[in-house]
């Protein structure tokens, strides 16, 4: 109850004043400019009720000149409406239907709350009925379907010429393509996956069917929830069709997504790290040790890639002009197809001290290798066949050096039956002695077994 009482006392206080009050002012300028005394008809508008239904007159006939448009308050002005969605109404099982626009522009002409009004409901009001059409060309009208008819409006573009075809079906195999690659850790490799479905169908019009080249999931691996080792499902795959040419083609599919079983591992090898010295130390100096921070590391990569390697990895130190003992870091180079290694960097602490004043000399039998099958290499004399080495280094170093440790050879890759002369190789087991062989090269025919 005392809602409404309020409601009225505030009613009749809006129209005390901005109503009543208004009124009666002008009255009383209007009176007393004219100087009429007229005792009467003070009495009679001074009164509350003939305020009130005067002013209620008024008002309501001011409610008729504006919603009967007697005075225009308002100018007329246009809006554009860019990129309004196309409404298509046709049979999607039975049809395809191309050429028409996704989107057009809508100008609309009217007052200004006709145009806020209409724009409420404008994403729903451009629309294209292809009901009843059958296959072929027809060029169809765009129209925009508005419930304000006092708003005038165009479509742009308002005709378009479409093709309609009949929507057939096929089943086509499926594969998958690993994208987002590099969203995985390089530790980690996609060891296996399994799609929840090995074939599709695809639907479409007959000459875009018979454009699809094959159709794959795209496993995104940007989408896994867990990057580690182990298996997860990935749901709502996007399927695509391609060309021969790796063109997307434009059909639908059947299931329109699918899920896949991904199994992440981490296929690694530990190796050994072999210390390879490069340059030349200072004059009169070798190296007596070396100690790495830690001799072994993990590679890691595909498994293929792995058990094709060796068990170790060439470390390269740099130890030109090296006079004294010395400490410093080494990178750890990635092999080729490993995709990381468990450490990037390694410590090398290098011994120096004052290299022997003599060599020790071995005769070395030659070895060739890389020769082709049914085929033997054989020195063409014995001063070819046995190759002098010099070893040089520490005397510590060397006087635990064996003829054993020593191999000498020529490398005979690509070349057939016949007498070659190719560059000696040596190498030696301890890295801290330097091998130098007394001839550059060596003579050997290479002839067919028996």
């Amino acid at each position: 109850m005392n809602k409404i009482t309020n409601f009225f006392k505030l009613l009749f206080n809006f129209f005390d004043r901005y109503i009543i009050m208004p009124i009666t002012r002008l009255v009383f300028k209007v009176t007393k400019k004219m100087n009429v005394p007229n005792k009467r008809f003070e009495s009679w508008l001074s009164k509350q009720t003939t305020l009130l239904f005067l002013s209620l007159f008024i008002a309501v006939a001011i409610f008729v000149v504006v919603d009967q448009k007697i005075i225009s308050f308002s100018s007329q002005n246009a809006q554009v409406f860019k990129d309004q969605p196309v409404n298509v109404i046709y049979n999607e099982e039975q049809y395809v239907v191309e050429g028409l626009p996704e989107t057009v522009d809508v100008t609309l002409i009217g007052s200004k709350a006709e145009l806020y009004i209409a724009e409420q409901s404008l994403n729903n009001g451009v629309t294209v009925d292809l009901t009843g059409l059958t296959p072929g060309t027809h060029k169809v009208n765009i129209e925009y379907e508005q419930g304000n008819h006092n708003i005038e409006y165009s479509v742009n573009p308002s005709v378009a010429t479409v093709i309609i075809y009949d929507k057939i079906s096929d089943t086509r195999e499926l594969s998958y393509d690993i994208v987002n690659n590099n969203k995985l850790a390089k530790t980690f490799v996609v060891n296996s996956v399994k799609l929840s479905a090995d074939e599709v169908t695809i639907r479409g019009a007959e000459y875009k069917i018979e454009q699809v080249a094959t159709v794959k999931a795209l496993i995104d691996l940007e989408n896994l929830t867990k990057k580690e080792e182990g298996t997860q499902i990935l749901h709502d795959i996007v399927l695509k069709a391609y060309d021969n040419q790796g063109n997307v083609v434009d059909v639908e599919f059947v299931p329109s997504k699918i899920d896949a079983e991904i199994y992440l591992a981490s296929p690694n090898k530990t190796v050994t790290l072999n210390f390879i010295p490069e340059g030349n130390l200072a004059t009169g100096k070798a190296l007596s040790g070396y100690k790495f921070s830690q001799n072994e590391v993990m590679i890691y990569g595909d498994l293929d890639v792995l058990n094709s390697m060796k068990d170790t990895l060439d470390v390269k130190v740099d130890v030109s002009n090296l006079s004294e003992n010395t400490s410093f870091k080494v990178e750890i180079k990635k092999p080729s197809g490993v995709k990381a290694v468990s450490v990037n960097y390694i410590t090398v602490d290098l011994q120096v001290t004052d290299s022997s004043s003599e060599p020790i000399k071995f005769r070395i039998p030659l070895n060739a290798i890389n020769y082709g099958e049914g085929l033997i290499p054989q020195p063409i004399d014995e001063e070819n066949g046995f190759i002098t080495v010099e070893v040089q280094g520490a005397s510590s170093v060397i006087s635990s050096i064996d003829e054993k440790d020593i191999t000498v050879y020529v490398d005979l890759q690509g070349l057939g039956e016949g007498r070659h002369t190719k560059e000696i190789f040596v190498k030696g087991s301890n890295p801290l002695a330097i091998y130098k062989v007394k001839r550059t090269e060596a003579t050997v025919d290479l002839i067919k077994k028996n």
